[in-house]
């Protein structure tokens, strides 16, 4: 990779493997629809072992937004870790051929790679179990500062605030991009993981760290304690840090669109027309993708927020959290670029 990136993912290096399920199995398995759970290496195995037929892709949510706004002609980087195996080959190899730039070197010891064991229900729900392995052992030497420098936008992904030592990479990676004037974003990813993190989210949003929120309603609901979607936007609209500024807020609403939250308002974006429901993984993941491929691209953030919305309907129209129809092209097909 070499300089001006659009943008720089740090994020979870995982490799998805998905398969359709019904409301019986996950009862089997004992899993909540609709969450995300850790799980360790012998219960990753076990539930592989049952869930039949698979696809399998390298993933991970921050990967997932690297990829979708590489499509959308972004220059992008991604910042992760994997063991030198054969997930990990895999994961590597689909990142570059997408056009991501990953240079980190794999693990030659330790945890396995990274995987997310994704069960899709008929309704399109996604349901999913993750073992961190090698990719909790990212830590602040991966982050290279020139990388950092060069990149308009840092994207973390929430889940990584799990690790310690990956924490403390994204709070490296944070202080370069603003020293160098840049840009640092932050996706919540998760209700449970706002849950864990409620308090140190909301530290690095007051304290000036991040510059642009993503949340699907549901995880900002979580951030400020209300069942109020209401109450959590305007609690998010008057959110100020310590230097008085407002935060950019963008928040997903499923079938309802997004909201762009930006200096005390608030602006609707609907959602982008869907034939049918499959499978829902990556949506929040691609709406992030076009939003920043748009913000890339000099759009306004109405205008980016549209192009999120056209990229996370295009994925939940199938299988799997990666594009299958050339995203550029149908951004003009809809006179979004």
């Amino acid at each position: 990779m070499t300089a001006s990136l659009d943008l720089l993912v740090l994020g979870n290096a995982i490799v998805d493997v998905i398969a359709r399920a019904d409301e019986s199995f996950l009862a089997d398995q004992g899993v909540t629809k609709g969450a995300m759970q850790l799980i360790d290496e012998p219960r990753a195995e076990s539930l592989f072992a049952a869930m039949g037929q698979t696809t399998i892709v390298s993933g991970g949510s921050g990967a997932n937004t690297a990829v979708g706004a590489a499509l959308l002609g972004a220059k992008t980087g991604f910042v992760g870790k994997v063991r030198d195996d054969e997930l990990g080959t895999l994961f590597g190899h689909d990142l570059k051929a997408t056009g991501v730039g990953f240079t980190v070197p794999a693990a030659s010891e330790g945890p396995a790679t990274a995987r997310c064991l994704i069960l899709v229900t008929p309704d399109g729900e996604r349901t999913m179990s993750t073992y961190l392995g090698a990719c909790q052992g990212l830590s602040p030497a991966d982050v290279d500062d020139a990388l950092v420098k060069s990149a308009r936008v840092v994207y973390l992904e929430g889940y990584l605030w799990d690790p310690p030592a990956a924490k403390d990479a994204f709070r490296k990676a944070a202080q370069i991009a603003h020293q160098a004037g840049n840009a640092v974003a932050l996706t919540l990813s998760d209700a449970f993981c706002v849950g864990r993190y409620r308090d140190e989210f909301l530290g690095l949003i007051r304290d000036g760290s991040i510059d642009i929120l993503f949340a699907n309603m549901g995880e900002l609901q979580s951030l400020y304690q209300t069942d109020d979607a209401e109450a959590a936007v305007a609690a998010l609209r008057d959110e100020r840090n310590a230097r008085g500024r407002h935060l950019l807020g963008l928040v997903t609403r499923s079938a309802d669109g997004a909201l762009v939250v930006q200096g005390g308002e608030v602006r609707a974006v609907e959602a982008s027309p869907v034939h049918a429901v499959v499978d829902t993984t990556g949506a929040g993941d691609l709406f992030a993708a076009g939003f920043l491929a748009g913000h890339a691209r000099g759009l306004d953030n109405v205008a980016s927020a549209r192009l999120g919305t056209l990229a996370a309907a295009e994925v939940i129209q199938h299988i799997g959290a990666r594009p299958q129809t050339d995203l550029v092209d149908l951004a003009k097909a809809r006179g979004l670029l």
